[in-house]
């Protein structure tokens, strides 16, 4: 499973932005899909997840201001973020799982990772 990130950028507290992550290859054995973030100096973290069933898991700290969904037809995750705060600013993961049945942000289910979008959270 290959993916590819889009859709970061800079933008001003209290911005939105919508991060996408297309799939390719054999996704047809995907059950969970995710994003992480690493900010500078901190480990990766768990952002979101929603899984074939298009159940949801957030992390406390995007919960109410970030929405996961997915494009089954096209192959395609993404991520809405609004009321964007400076700790939001991150590198962004995207992240396949074939190994779990239901939803989940920990990152050790994950065995395929994007390159990362770059989001930048300043005034």
């Amino acid at each position: 499973v290959q993916l590819a990130e889009s859709g970061g950028g800079t933008v001003q507290p209290g911005g939105s932005l919508r991060l996408a992550c297309k799939a390719s290859g054999d996704t047809y054995n995907v059950d969970c899909m995710g994003w992480f973030r690493r900010a500078p100096g901190k480990e990766r973290e768990g952002v979101a997840a929603i899984d074939s069933d298009d159940s949801t898991e957030y992390s406390d700290s995007v919960k109410g201001r970030f929405t996961i969904s997915q494009d089954r037809a096209k192959n395609t995750l993404y991520l809405e973020m609004s009321s964007l705060k400076p700790e939001d600013t991150a590198m962004y993961y995207c992240a396949a799982s074939s190994r779990i049945a239901v939803v989940s942000t920990d990152e050790r289910w994950y065995d395929h990772w994007g390159q990362g979008t770059q989001v930048t959270v300043s005034s």
